[in-house]
């Protein structure tokens, strides 16, 4: 804003050129960075990968290996910073468009955007679903590994669709690859029979690449679901710990997770049938008005 001291005694021309000059001031501090400079969203992107890469590392050195060398008890504590971290890199995620949005942003800000959440929302939860198909006890490792795989391809049509196809703002088309990889890994965690499970990893998969439109966490949606990132932190934490109902906490959130990733599409569809219901009813009253 411009203080109304310093137009006192300014002509009208210098008044006007003074404004012009803090608006152009303004639209330079707000225009995007060249491609060789990094804003402070990027980094915050950047941290969505690294989060990522830790996640398949953590998995990988605490699960896996362990596997491969005859440990039947994998160690939760690698499981729980896993899952925590990909928890991170969601809030990482959640933060860096809304940095971007309040401060200058970059001209590589979108393109490191879908890079970073294909390696977290993408890569690591299909290796969750691969390394789940090794380590559970009704093994199958090339079914797993064909789901995994779907669910890569399915974040990265997702990911390809977002940054082709305009829609209108405040809406996603398909389900976020942040939640479908939180419910991909939520279902891993409750370890059901390894068919059931796989045929539900796809369901989600789908949801990613269909045309169903979910709202943008924006406001108190954005708030809502930075609130339940920390508590589903805290739930990992107490489960990795070994406390008095942690397994009880640990199961109730991922079981909360999936029930909101299924009921989520069916609170979208019912509300726009609600709205051309209303149309509908309204066309018919403004016609009989006539």
């Amino acid at each position: 804003m411009t203080d109304p001291e310093t137009l006192v005694g300014l002509s009208e021309e210098e008044e006007t050129g003074l404004h012009r000059r803090r608006w152009a001031r303004d639209r330079e501090l707000r225009a995007p960075r060249s491609p060789q400079h990094l804003s402070t969203a990027d980094f915050l992107t950047l941290g969505n990968a690294v989060c990522g890469f830790m996640a398949i590392y953590s998995i990988t050195t605490g699960v896996l290996m362990p596997h491969l060398m005859g440990d039947a008890m994998p160690n939760r504590h690698s499981a729980a910073t896993a899952v925590t971290l990909l928890l991170i890199g969601s809030m990482c995620d959640l933060f860096d468009g809304l940095v971007a949005r309040k401060l200058r942003s970059s001209a590589l800000g979108a393109e490191l955007d879908n890079l970073a959440d294909l390696i977290s929302f993408g890569i690591a939860p299909a290796y969750f679903v691969a390394v789940w198909g090794i380590v559970s006890p009704d093994s199958n490792q090339q079914l797993s590994a064909f789901i995994a795989v779907t669910v890569l391809l399915a974040v990265v049509l997702r990911l390809a669709r977002f940054s082709a196809v305009k829609m209108r703002p405040g809406i996603f088309q398909g389900m976020p690859c942040p939640m479908g990889a939180m419910t991909v890994i939520a279902i891993v965690l409750l370890e059901p029979p390894l068919m059931l499970g796989l045929l539900m990893i796809l369901g989600v998969a789908y949801l990613m690449v269909s045309r169903i439109e979910y709202p943008k966490p924006q406001g108190l949606l954005a708030t809502a679901t930075l609130c339940w990132i920390v508590v589903s932190i805290g739930c990992l934490a107490a489960w990795a710990a070994g406390l008095p109902g942690g397994d009880t906490l640990m199961h109730i959130g991922a079981i909360a997770q999936i029930t909101l990733a299924a009921m989520a599409p069916l609170l979208v569809i019912r509300r726009k049938v609600g709205q051309k219901v209303g149309d509908v009813r309204a066309r018919r009253a403004e016609s009989r008005g006539c």
